[in-house]
């Protein structure tokens, strides 16, 4: 007996290596969806791919010095043999343009921020014999809820992308220069993506832009009659069915209303979560970097969300090292940071970057100069998550478990609607059992610095 056997051709295998921010990791996302649709495979290994897309972060030098090294990573795959191609995405691309391309002989295709949702038109067009390697257009691309899209991290959660760039001009941000000015997508366009993650599994959606609190005024300012604003986008959200935890990144004091503090508090979705970069405390070191508030204006901020949610967390980020900045102001912001108690802190050394005015500014602050302000700033941090996390044990807590730990699978890990994924720390469970995903009670029976530890309770 003779049996014909159709011959098929082997998909097309891609790797992704996303560098940067969360809203980076959603374009990668973007592209991924993009390239199932037209054919490829997305493979877990750079070994087992064709072709490896650097999604690269531009934003300061440390980023930027990442995203130089895994290019040439992939490159000294290509020359050994294991891919085919090189292709070089993201902010840095579009940031850099021509000098990017100059000085990278090695890739294949450079993809601008404007230009990654053809990926897979760009990667057909170069099998096919296409020379052209730059694809740079002005950033201009927002996604729809009908944008092909596969959600990259575990199926119990997702980011949700509602503007792209930025309206604010922070002297040490490029982010204007890389990503454009602020636009953002409709209160009905967001919803609607949102209630498709929830269909597949999402249970906690993770609201990411450049600034939230400026959502939507792009959209009024063309028509005054447009209802899109923070505090609707919302109040939308807060209805969607089947959504347990809504975290916001990202919220400028200057925009957190009465009306915004008042959802937050009644809402049993929306979690009790301030991601609030303040950047510095004096107020001639937030003039010079033109940030919009003032110490007085913060203070208040902050007393409005203690005061209507105690048990709010309030996470912050501050640069230390920014042009100028006098020993006498770096201590009022250590005195500052010892005395409001925040729940998470992050700190930057400030990197001067080209065509920002900061990069531009006289007065640059030396490197150990820096490196002393910002160790000084983390172990004033450091003493305060301590004593927070001891104040844990003995309570019983919600997590949501997120599987097996990285350090071993003897425990499982976890998080409390506290922790935002990968900026936060993690609660380790030694006792109990429960499925990734799970909403699970846990009684806390120790704690680390940034991490608590405790058993699952019925």
């Amino acid at each position: 007996m003779k049996t014909n056997i159709e011959a098929t051709t082997p998909l097309k295998k891609v790797h992704f290596i996303s560098l940067g921010c969360p809203k980076n990791l959603v374009d990668s996302e973007i592209m991924a969806g993009t390239l199932i649709k037209d054919g490829y495979q997305v493979v877990a290994e750079a070994e087992e791919a064709d072709t490896v897309i650097v999604n690269t972060c531009g934003f300061i030098e440390e980023s930027k010095k990442e995203s130089i090294q895994r290019i040439f990573d992939m490159s000294a795959l290509k020359e050994e043999g294991k891919i085919k191609k090189v292709v070089v995405a993201g902010c840095l691309t579009q940031r850099y343009k021509s000098d990017l391309v100059d000085s990278l002989p090695e890739a294949d295709l450079f993809v601008g921020s404007g230009e990654f949702q053809n990926i897979g038109q760009i990667l057909k067009s170069h099998d096919e014999g296409n020379k052209t390697k730059t694809f740079f257009n002005l950033p201009t691309y927002l996604q729809e809820e009908t944008t092909p899209r596969v959600n990259s991290q575990p199926r119990h959660r997702a980011y949700l992308k509602i503007s792209e760039g930025c309206m604010k001009r922070c002297a040490f941000c490029a982010i204007p220069l890389i990503r454009g000015n602020l636009q953002s997508r409709t209160i009905q366009n967001v919803v609607n993506e949102a209630k498709l993650l929830v269909a597949g599994g999402v249970k906690e959606l993770i609201i990411i832009s450049h600034d939230f609190t400026d959502y939507g005024f792009d959209l009024t300012r063309k028509n005054a009659e447009a209802k899109e604003s923070p505090l609707e986008l919302l109040k939308a959200l807060n209805e969607v069915d089947g959504a347990e935890w809504i975290r916001l990144l990202y919220l400028y004091p200057d925009g957190i209303t009465d009306e915004m503090i008042d959802l937050i508090k009644n809402s049993k979705k929306l979690v009790k979560y301030f991601d609030m970069p303040l950047q510095h405390i004096s107020n001639e070191v937030l003039k010079t970097m033109n940030r919009k508030m003032t110490r007085a204006e913060i203070e208040e901020a902050l007393h409005k969300i203690r005061t209507n949610i105690p048990e709010a967390v309030i996470r912050t980020q501050f640069i230390v090292g920014f042009p100028g900045e006098t020993e006498e102001q770096f201590e009022e912001l250590l005195a500052f940071i010892a005395e409001q108690k925040f729940d998470r802190v992050g700190c930057f050394q400030y990197s001067p970057e080209e065509s920002t005015p900061g990069g531009k500014m006289p007065n640059q602050i030396d490197e150990a100069t820096k490196q002393r302000r910002f160790e000084a700033v983390m172990e004033v941090q450091q003493n305060i998550s301590r004593d927070k996390h001891r104040a844990f044990i003995g309570r019983t807590v919600e997590v949501l478990v997120e599987g097996y730990s990285e350090e071993t699978d003897l425990l499982l890990q976890g998080r409390t609607s506290q922790q935002a994924p990968e900026i936060d720390g993690i609660v380790l469970i030694n006792d109990g059992q429960a499925q990734v995903g799970d909403l699970v009670k846990v009684r806390i029976t120790d704690s680390m610095e940034y991490d608590l530890i405790g058993e699952i309770v019925v």
